[in-house]
């Protein structure tokens, strides 16, 4: 095995060694010291990472530790350690204990005896052995190591029983790391903090890249004032960002919730006639399928909507007695807007007649979402009047 680390000899750094390990990369944890991680890169740039792979041999203890480059971050007075395995090497598992599992853990590690009185200037690829449990847990990360693989090794695991079953067993716990300014390329790391406002990642899982803002990661899918994709954006970078949903529809992001770009028109409609003999406003209709009408809309930005409302009205066995019908529109279970006869499509007549009003309701809450309810009276208690083909409807006023 040749793992090399630059700058920990005592006695001298070879100009192989030097430029194996000079690797650049320091993506800033704080203004003194960068993150421990693997540099990216794969053969036919496929993957994200290809360095310092484990794979396991089938039927066996043993797995193959594929050659790679990382940084491994020591205290502020150590400073940062390049390593490279410029070669790959095999890696042998002690068998398992005859009765319970344990996790072990395969980690970088250096070891500098002018801060850890170790008596060794090396970096080395090491085992540490999990203790076996019912419920076993891995070991702690030793300092200046960097953690790379997790693996379960079950209870009486051995070569002779099959060794493990490496599909199963695997836990992959690199990190990545790029040079000052770099994006980097998010791998089992996409909740680390940022070090700086306007650094950049890029989170495969989400599918956009993030911008660090100074507290949180926010998306950031295209440049400012773009209309970001169907499906790349959950929560909005800033209020006025757009996006295309996935039903095809641009929304608006409001600070706090998405909403339609263009709301509206919104249209509610019942074919079924119902009756009422109320002298007082409501909802419910008697001998129909649609006891009460109510339509949902969105407040515009201009908070200025036209309400229309309409029937085939009629008055059972009378010319002279009223059936009235009126919007009545609440905000959760405040009343904006109570039914009224001055706002009222009217009708009378034996015969049905056609009714239909249009009115402007303003200083609504631009964003907040409304509900309009079909209310209906007769104007005597002993006639039962009618309403037929119902129709609600809510335009939004730029």
């Amino acid at each position: 095995m040749s793992l090399n680390a630059g700058w920990l000899s005592p006695d001298s750094q070879t100009r192989r060694v030097t430029r194996l390990t000079s690797l650049g990369p320091t993506t800033p944890e704080n203004p003194i010291q960068s993150r421990s991680g693997i540099l990216p890169g794969t053969y036919g740039g496929q993957f994200r990472v290809g360095g310092f792979w484990l794979g396991g041999i089938a039927g066996t203890m043993k797995a193959t530790l594929y050659h790679g480059r990382a940084v491994i971050q020591g205290t502020v007075a150590q400073g940062a350690y390049p390593v490279a395995l410029d070669e790959d090497i095999t890696l042998t598992f002690a068998d398992g204990d005859a009765q319970h599992g344990r996790i072990d853990l395969v980690v970088l590690r250096v070891y500098d005896d002018e801060y850890d009185a170790s008596g060794r200037h090396e970096a080395a690829v090491e085992i540490i052995k999990g203790t076996p449990a019912t419920t076993p847990a891995a070991p702690a990360t030793p300092n200046l190591a960097l953690a790379l693989f997790q693996v379960a090794v079950p209870a009486g695991a051995g070569t002779a029983t099959g060794g493990i079953d490496w599909s199963t067993r695997l836990t992959d716990l690199r990190t990545t790391l790029v040079s000052v300014g770099g994006i980097l390329p998010v791998y089992n790391n996409a909740a680390v903090a940022g070090a700086y406002p306007g650094q950049y990642q890029d989170n495969a899982n989400a599918g956009y890249l993030q911008r660090w803002n100074g507290t949180a990661w926010t998306a950031y899918p295209r440049e400012i004032g773009g209309i970001a994709p169907a499906g790349t954006v959950t929560t909005g970078g800033y209020t006025g960002q757009y996006r295309d949903s996935s039903l095809g529809q641009l929304q608006r992001w409001t600070g706090s919730a998405w909403q339609p770009a263009v709301p509206g028109p919104a249209f509610a409609s019942s074919l079924d006639a119902g009756y009422t003999a109320s002298t007082t406003y409501t909802a419910t209709l008697l001998d129909t399928s649609v006891s009460a009408l109510t339509l949902n809309f969105t407040a515009p930005p201009s908070g200025a909507v036209l309400i229309s409302v309409g029937a085939r009205i009629s008055t059972a066995g009378s010319e002279t007695a009223q059936a009235h019908m009126s919007p009545q529109v609440t905000l959760g279970s405040t009343v904006i807007w109570a039914a009224d006869d001055e706002r009222a499509a009217s009708g009378s007549g034996a015969v049905s007649k056609s009714a239909i009003t249009q009115l402007r309701l303003g200083s609504l809450t631009a964003g907040s979402v409304y509900t309009v309810t079909s209310m209906h009276r007769s104007s005597s208690a002993s006639v039962n009047s009618w309403f037929d083909t119902i129709f609600l409807r809510v335009d939004p006023i730029a």
